[in-house]
């Protein structure tokens, strides 16, 4: 086959050593700690950061500049230096890897042993061991997470609560693991990394979360018949897919792999990568399993880029933002056309709903509102989906077993009806008001989002709806946008950050308190990252420097 050449398949770049790199680890030791900081383990980091932390800030920096231009008025396009990529028809993905044929339930969730358990115990196909938006990354969950991982990969991994329930693997047929570590924006301060030239800064928390993953990991997995398999976040573009794939190939190398062992799933959950599907589908080609759609975090991606573009842009209350909007629906629908185009997976993204054991109507309703997203899904041709609950998982199967049938998935259903235009994917319009409830249900689900996460607590259930990160960003950065697009409610009411801080006092005294909660920081927080004068890019960033980082 000939390959296409274009500028996403430019090299990392690997500077020469000068002086002796190192990692330096300053987080508290704890139980166990030591079996995944071993010194073989940390030997092993220091060799990725060495090899490409130089790339990670370039790629950090290459988005700076894009949101600046999009900020700027440039809207994004498909590029026309990869087109070549993109009309060659010749390419396709790898093959499915072992244990990951067949996608149609995954179940999501945080590494904590007793959340660890449930999910190899849940019945899905697969089981995303999510180190990133589901975690809150305290180094006692950074760490206690791998441990997690390594038991559970081995078969020896036990719980028993506080209460005195013990836990146990009891599935005959467990999930197969994909986990997530964090995105390229996020370090782990609790290691730092001192390069070639001396010079010194936090280790990045994506190099960290994989590598000791795979270092500790890979061959027993596998020998238990699937392999190191992983969901990529946060992804803005084909270059950093190929920085990715870089680092996924010297550590098969490193680790004595076969090449192509290593399998990546992306989330298409920016504004940006959802113009290079094609692109970083083909940089990956070698380790790819599929695309996912990230719903959440890709409508926060958009409300961050178009914050400042004016009423355009501005979306209605966080309930009216749904998966069938124009704008949503084009996005889905140009990511199922591209992947079973080249022979890749397409996985629908997570329906927010979760039942309440105690409450009928509650689980009722979200039932049915599961069934309705995954049936959309499923129709459209998506090869598997997300449940952030067992008790969802049978909904949701069902769904996908009434169009899959006894086929593993249905990548050969092309999509040639879908036509997708980058005006399709920028057009937010929806018609629906910005309302009283919808400002002070963004407050309040923020605040409690992140009075959790403070915690430890990354994956919370708030009014019947599982809440992560990616969620609690919308929240906080649509009232961001309505104070600084000067909107006003249904009612004519202005949104201004005086009537917010208000809303803010209020909603915090409104809250039933307990010994060691963390109600006050988060308040704290939350009034920084929605009603001050600059954005951060992520709320989480300045959260874990102020609250998670020991001392």
């Amino acid at each position: 086959m000939n390959t296409p050449t274009a500028t996403a398949e430019r090299p990392s770049t690997y500077t020469p050593m000068t002086h002796e790199p190192r990692l330096d680890v300053n987080g508290r030791p704890f139980d166990r700690s030591d079996e995944i900081l071993t010194p073989e383990a940390l030997a092993f980091l220091t060799e990725l950061h060495e090899r490409f932390a130089s790339s990670r800030h370039e790629r950090l920096a290459d988005r700076q500049r894009r949101r600046y231009e999009i900020g700027n008025g440039r809207d994004p396009k498909f590029r026309e230096d990869t087109r070549s990529i993109r009309v060659d028809a010749s390419w396709k993905v790898a093959a499915p890897a072992p244990g990951l044929e067949d996608r149609r339930v995954e179940i999501t969730g945080p590494t904590d042993p007793k959340m660890t358990i449930n999910a190899m115990n849940s019945g899905a196909k697969v089981w995303l061991a999510d180190q990133e938006d589901a975690t809150s990354p305290t180094w006692r969950n950074v760490i206690g997470g791998q441990l997690s991982l390594f038991d559970a990969i081995r078969g020896q991994l036990e719980y028993t609560s506080p209460e005195g329930k013990e836990y146990r693997i009891t599935a005959e047929r467990t999930p197969t693991i994909v986990m997530r570590p964090r995105g390229w924006h996020l370090v782990e301060k609790h290691i730092r990394f001192t390069d070639a030239q001396g010079q010194q800064g936090a280790a990045s928390g994506s190099l960290v979360d994989f590598g000791l993953y795979a270092f500790h990991n890979a061959k027993q997995l596998i020998e238990n018949g699937h392999g190191p398999y992983f969901y990529i976040a946060k992804l803005e573009s084909s270059e950093e897919a190929k920085l990715w794939d870089d680092i996924f190939t010297f550590t098969e190398q490193r680790l004595g792999l076969e090449h192509g062992t290593i399998r990546a799933t992306v989330l298409i959950e920016t504004l940006p990568a959802a113009f290079e599907m094609e692109e970083i589908l083909y940089v990956l080609r070698d380790h790819m399993a599929g695309l996912n759609a990230g719903r959440w975090d890709y409508i926060f991606s958009i409300i961050k880029n178009y914050r400042g573009r004016g009423a355009r842009f501005v979306m209605p209350d966080r309930s009216e933002v749904t998966m069938t909007v124009p704008f949503m629906r084009a996005y889905t629908e140009l990511l199922v056309k591209t992947c079973h185009k080249r022979g890749a997976h397409a996985i629908g993204g997570m329906s927010a709903f979760i039942p309440n054991r105690r409450d009928p109507e509650v689980t009722r309703l979200a039932e049915e509102k599961v069934r309705a997203d995954k049936n959309r899904e499923a129709t459209d041709g998506f090869d598997g989906t997300w449940v952030a609950h067992p008790d969802l998982i049978p909904v949701a199967q069902a769904e996908f077993d009434a169009v899959l049938g006894d086929r593993p998935n249905q990548v050969d259903r092309q999509r040639d009806d879908v036509e997708v235009t980058a005006a399709q994917l920028l057009d937010v319009h929806i018609g629906r008001d910005i309302t009283e409830a919808g400002v002070r249900d963004n407050v309040s689900i923020g605040v409690r989002y992140i009075e959790s996460w403070l915690r430890g607590i990354g994956a919370a259930a708030i009014d019947n709806l599982m809440e992560d990160a990616a969620t609690a960003e919308i929240s906080r950065s649509q009232i961001w946008q309505w104070i600084h697009q000067d909107q006003r409610t249904a009612d004519g009411t202005p949104i201004t950050r005086a009537w917010v801080s208000d809303i803010l006092a209020e909603t915090v005294r409104g809250f039933e308190r307990f010994e060691g909660d963390r109600y006050d920081d988060a308040a704290e927080l939350f009034a920084d990252v929605a009603l001050g004068d600059t954005f951060p890019t992520f709320l989480t960033v300045p959260a874990y420097s102020r609250y998670l980082v020991d001392a």
